[in-house]
Formats: C-alpha cells, sequence, structure tokens
C-alpha cells in the first residue's frame, strides 16, 4: 500500500474539477493508471488530500511520478495548480515531488533530491530531462488562469452539487458556510438584514390585496399561540415586493428564452427573533396559475419558491441597489464636484478623497457588464435590453429619505427587528461621518447665512439634482441648501453613500452569490404554476447554465475585491486639508471609526456567518470597483 498527499496550490484559481490519475515510476518499473478518487473538495486551492493505492510489485526507489488529467463529464479540461505530490512506500519511505507549477494534461514530476546528470543517472530520469527541457524551450512557461472550460459549457447542471466545482475554484471565508445553509429559511430570511441587499424588506402593516395570503395558509408557520392578524398588529409581519419587474424584458441566452418573474414575499419575525419566510408568489397577479406557495408545501415546491425570489432579489441588488445606488450616483457627486468646486473649496477637500477611481470602474462596467455582449447579455435576465427599463423604473423609485440612512430606516418601520446588523452598524458609522462632517462644517461656514450665499456650493448641489436627479423635485432630492443642518446632512448622504452603503451592498457578492442556487441570474424555465410537480431535475432545468453560472461567478469574485491600492474610510494619505484644526477632526474621526471596527470584529467572533461589510478597516473611501 503507497500512500499518497496531493497538495493544490493556494492561489484561489489554483482548483480543478478534472480527473486525476497517478503512476508511480521506480527503477524496477512502473505501477499502472491509478484514477485517484473524484470528489468536489478533493482539488480545491489550499487542498491536501491523502489517498491510498495498491501496487502489485515493487517498485523500489521511486524516481518520479506521472500525473494525468481527463475530463470530468462533459467539463472542458481547465488548469490545476499542483504544489506537489509526495508518496510514502510501504516500508516506510518518504519521497517528495515538488512541482509548484500549472498542469492541463499531464507532467512528470522527479523525485526531489537535487541530480546532476552524469552517465550513471538512470535512464528514466534522463529522458524525462530531455523531454522536460524539449517542452520548455519551445513553449513559455505558465498556463493562463481562466474558467474557460466552464465558460463555453452550455449544459444545465445534472448534478447540484457539481455547482461546487465552479465556485470551489474561486473561494471566501463565508462561501462555503453559504453554500451548506442556504436551503434553511432562517438563513433565506436573515439576507433581507444582513445580506447583500439590505434595504429592500419593510415592516408590512397589511396584506396586500393583490397577495391574499389567508389565515389558514399560514398558521402551520405561526403556531396555535398566535395568528396572522395578532402578529400584523405586534409588528412582526414583513414584505419583501419586487414589483418594480413587472414589464421588464427577459434576456435570451444560449439561444434559449429566460425567465423572470416579480415575487412577493411575506416574513414573520419568529418568537426566537429569526425572520422566516411565510408565503411567496411568484407574481403581482394572484390567480389559478399563480398559487401561493408555503413552508408546509413539498420540499421542491418551497426550495424552488425560494430559488424564484433569489434571482429576483440578485436582479434587483446588482440593477438597482448596487449600479444604480451607488455607482451612478456616485458618478454624478464626481462630476458635479469637478466641475462646479474649485480645489481651494474645502467641500471639494472633503468629498474628492471619496470619489476615486469612481470614472473609471464606471467605465469599466459600461463596456464590460452592462454594455452589448457584456456579462448581463451573457448570464443575467435582464440582459442589455432589460437593464434600461429596470433602471428607468427603479429611479423613479429612488427618493432623498431613501439615501439617508435614518431616515430610509425609519420609513420602512426597520427601527426595532432584532439583529439587523447592517442597520446597526450602518447608523453608528453614518453618526461617525455626520460628526465629521459637522466639525469641518461648522469650521469653515460660521451662519447658516454663509451656505445660502456660497454660489459655487450651491451651483454643486444644482447640478447634482438637475443631472442626477432629472430635476425630479417629488423625490425630495435638495436644489439649493440653506442651513449648515441641511448642508451637513447631504454630505453625510454622500460620503456615507460612496463609501458605506456601496460596501454594504459590494463586498459580500461572491460570498452569497458564489453558491449560484442562492442567487441565479437567471431562470431557464417560467414560474411553476401548479404545486406537486417540482422535482430536483426540474430545479436544475431551471437554473442558469453551466457557462452562464460560470460568467455570474467570475463577475461578482471581481466586484467583490476592492483594488490593491487601497485607501479604507477615514483615510486621508493626501493633505489637502492644512490647517491643525481640520487636521484633528480627521483624527477624531478616525478614532471614532477604530472603536467602531473593534466592536464588530469582537461581535462578529460569535457568529456562525459574520458581518463584516460595514466594519471601517474593510470600508473603501469611495466606489472603486
Amino acid at each position: 500500500m503507497y500512500k499518497l498527499k496531493v497538495a493544490t496550490g493556494t492561489d484561489l484559481a489554483a482548483g480543478t474539477c478534472n480527473n486525476l490519475s497517478i503512476v508511480l515510476v521506480g527503477v524496477h518499473g512502473e505501477s499502472e493508471v491509478h484514477r485517484l478518487p473524484h470528489q468536489w473538495n478533493n482539488f480545491i486551492a489550499g487542498a491536501v488530500t491523502e489517498f491510498n493505492i495498491t501496487v502489485n510489485k515493487d517498485l523500489g526507489e521511486l524516481l518520479m511520478v506521472r500525473l494525468y488529467m481527463e475530463r470530468y463529464l462533459n467539463f472542458p479540461l481547465d488548469p490545476w495548480y499542483c504544489n506537489y505530490v509526495t508518496v510514502t512506500c510501504p516500508k516506510g519511505q518518504l519521497y517528495q515531488f515538488p512541482l509548484y507549477q500549472w498542469i492541463l494534461k499531464s507532467e512528470e514530476i522527479p523525485e526531489g533530491k537535487g541530480v546532476v546528470i552524469t552517465k550513471n543517472t538512470h535512464p528514466v530520469l534522463q529522458q524525462q530531462r530531455k523531454l522536460e527541457l524539449g517542452i520548455k524551450r519551445e513553449t513559455h512557461n505558465g498556463l493562463e488562469i481562466n474558467l474557460n472550460g466552464f465558460s463555453v459549457n452550455t449544459d444545465s447542471w445534472h448534478i447540484l452539487e457539481d455547482i461546487k466545482l465552479v465556485s470551489s475554484l474561486r473561494r471566501s471565508q463565508y462561501s462555503d458556510i453559504v453554500s451548506k445553509i442556504w436551503k434553511e429559511d432562517a438563513f433565506f430570511g436573515s439576507q433581507y438584514l444582513n445580506g447583500i441587499n439590505p434595504t429592500l424588506i419593510k415592516k408590512c402593516v397589511k396584506i396586500p390585496g393583490n397577495f391574499p395570503v389567508t389565515e389558514q395558509m399560514v398558521a402551520p408557520s405561526l403556531g396555535a399561540s398566535t395568528n396572522l392578524q395578532k402578529e400584523l398588529q405586534n409588528g412582526h409581519i414583513f414584505l419583501a415586493d419586487y414589483e418594480v419587474f413587472q414589464g421588464v424584458p427577459a434576456n435570451t441566452i444560449n439561444g434559449k428564452p429566460q425567465y423572470s418573474a416579480a415575487p412577493m414575499c411575506l416574513l414573520w419575525k419568529n418568537p426566537q427573533n429569526q425572520l422566516v419566510p411565510i408565503a411567496i408568489q411568484i407574481s403581482q397577479i394572484p390567480g389559478k396559475n399563480f398559487p401561493i406557495f408555503l413552508p408546509s408545501d413539498s420540499e421542491y415546491d418551497w426550495v424552488l419558491a425560494k430559488i424564484w425570489v433569489r434571482s429576483a432579489d440578485f436582479q434587483l441588488h446588482e440593477v438597482d441597489t448596487h449600479l444604480l445606488r451607488t455607482h451612478l450616483l456616485a458618478e454624478v457627486f464626481s462630476i458635479a464636484t469637478t466641475r462646479q468646486l474649485p480645489m481651494g473649496h474645502p467641500m471639494y477637500k472633503l468629498i474628492i478623497p471619496h470619489l476615486r477611481y469612481t470614472l473609471e470602474i464606471n467605465a469599466f462596467a459600461r463596456t464590460k457588464l452592462i454594455g452589448p455582449k457584456g456579462v448581463f447579455d451573457q448570464a443575467l435576465v435582464t440582459g442589455n435590453g432589460g437593464v434600461p427599463v429596470l433602471l428607468k423604473k427603479a429611479m423613479a423609485e429612488v427618493t432623498y429619505s431613501s439615501l439617508c440612512l435614518p431616515d430610509d430606516i425609519k420609513g420602512r418601520g426597520m427601527e426595532h427587528i432584532p439583529n439587523y446588523l447592517y442597520r446597526d452598524d450602518g447608523m453608528k458609522i453614518w453618526a461617525a461621518i455626520e460628526s465629521f462632517v459637522s466639525n469641518i462644517i461648522n469650521y469653515y461656514y460660521t451662519s447658516d447665512e454663509m451656505v445660502k450665499e456660497d454660489p459655487e456650493l450651491q451651483a454643486w448641489v444644482a447640478e447634482i439634482f438637475k443631472e442626477g436627479f432629472l430635476q425630479n423635485k417629488s423625490s425630495g432630492v435638495p436644489y439649493s441648501l440653506g442651513t449648515r443642518a441641511s448642508l451637513i446632512k447631504y454630505l453625510t448622504m454622500v460620503i456615507f453613500r460612496c463609501s458605506a452603503q456601496h460596501a454594504a451592498v459590494n463586498s459580500g457578492q461572491f460570498d452569497f452569490y458564489s453558491w449560484m442556487p442562492n442567487g441565479p441570474t437567471t431562470m431557464k424555465s417560467p414560474p411553476p404554476s401548479t404545486k406537486g410537480v417540482t422535482t430536483m431535475e426540474t430545479i436544475l432545468e431551471a437554473l442558469p447554465d453551466v457557462n452562464s453560472t460560470t460568467v455570474g461567478i467570475s463577475t461578482v469574485w471581481v466586484l467583490s475585491n476592492e483594488p490593491m491600492d487601497r485607501r479604507r474610510l477615514g483615510e486621508y494619505p493626501d493633505e489637502r486639508f492644512t490647517e491643525k484644526t481640520p487636521q484633528q477632526f480627521i483624527k477624531k474621526f478616525q478614532q471614532q471609526l477604530s472603536e467602531i471596527s473593534k466592536c464588530i470584529q469582537e461581535r462578529n467572533k460569535t457568529m456562525r456567518l459574520p458581518y463584516p461589510y460595514l466594519d471601517p478597516s474593510q470600508i473603501e473611501n469611495g466606489v472603486s470597483i
């Protein structure tokens, strides 16, 4: 019995889903080809996996090993980075075979001892070295790191677990946890509070007329001690409504029509302070063909209903919460600041650090993400044709209060629900930014009159209102500012939205979306019109194709990683404020953020799935990715 250890590189792209085989080569001959067991986590990044193989002859001193890679099912070959192989022989001798390079098809790895070729060198080693050098002289060293093997596969998924073959090639600290708990109702509900789209949910005081949930439907979920009406009165019922998707055209991907929906989801804060779904309607129009799905339905009916909600949430998050309400607004702030505020203006000095790289990343998004043949066209149900429609509808719902965290929390009735960490952490950061801005404003503006009579400031505010909000007075967005208090609130909104808000809706994308069923980019089958017919096979048929999945996972991986040249919230290495007093305000701001960070990190140590996205030490100063 030979004992093997096979080590995959730690680079997050190092893993592979290929079938791997090995041959041991010794001075007395070589073994037969041994296929290593194929499991999704055997060759993921950082894995050191042990195998036992039986060889029916004495190989003697081991000289090298040969590794072979073959396709798994219908997935094309993808590169694998092998660190090393070790082999322990039956008599206990340990042989090491270091590689530390990429493999695509096969590789011969000599034993690790340094050897100078002489006439006494074993012929097997001489031949191996000759072949190795021949290959190196004809080719450049190294292989492209990509996911091309998956990106050309237009099939449906056949086994749910195989999705890990893609997601495991790029991993994060929390993505594995999400893949294990994604079916749990409590996790599904918690994402409305601490997931990647924590601004949609609102308290429900009356069941909408187009969502005819009855007492009898939800009684099994609520239990005998209460009822729906009582829970509504107690403020324990919440609604996630995706009405904005009504009328948004669906994409065609891989020549197949895609499907979107505008679901409604009713949630309940249970006595354990968990937010759990209790009813889902995958349409805005009730009726025979749009049943209300319940936790008491069959397992697959309920899972598919939740998947439809998660797919709608993915679209709304990417186009509205993320693109529109952070990236595009930050672009408006950036252009207006450059056009209307001179470098010597204190508001320019205050704001410009939070607009770093915004125009560059947005230009990239227009060409690579939402532009023709971009990511949205390739993988999202909205596609390039649906994005403008959805953006227009979403823009009509943007209000000043929805952009200001304290007002938004109050407006949605979310002040008191427990375990709402986006709210708790966000309010602390909002207060810290507001205190910093207040100190700066009161230092430079000694009266409300100064604010009102500052032509450059007023021109800046007016341009944002005109170009960013299309002069829509019903939005409540100011078109002029007359007091220091109003200016403080406005600037706090701008800085919070460009920094903390963007972090909250961007940094965790890979954590929550790398397990694709928790955030499908599209759906290939229409919503179920009847109960009791859903199977795992129909769920797999409804989920995105392999290549769409790959594009989605690769994209959220890129978007979740800030640039190497980071400047975290409150870091101002460019000393634009030269006076001593504003510099002291900056230090105080940094101290406040540091205390907030310590509290968040201590809390997160106790959590199964931490919430790190509003930790100031992790928040980028601006929209830079």
